[in-house]
């Protein structure tokens, strides 16, 4: 695997475990909320063919 394709799986993995973890009873949400945002601003760009080619996100918006 690449060092990017890793580094990507890596932190899409720990957003998913930090969902769950928001989802337990009597997890702390505030250790959730500043946490979430600097994971997801971490990510690297999607390892090549992640997305179909005619997909653009910044069209989404």
């Amino acid at each position: 695997m690449c060092p990017d394709c890793e580094d990507f799986a890596r932190t899409v993995l720990l957003l998913g475990q930090l969902a769950l973890y928001a989802d337990m009873a009597g997890a702390d949400l505030d250790f959730v909320d500043v946490v979430s945002p600097s994971l997801a601003v971490s990510l690297p760009e999607p390892p090549p063919g992640t997305f179909p080619g005619d997909s653009d996100p910044a069209e989404d918006f």
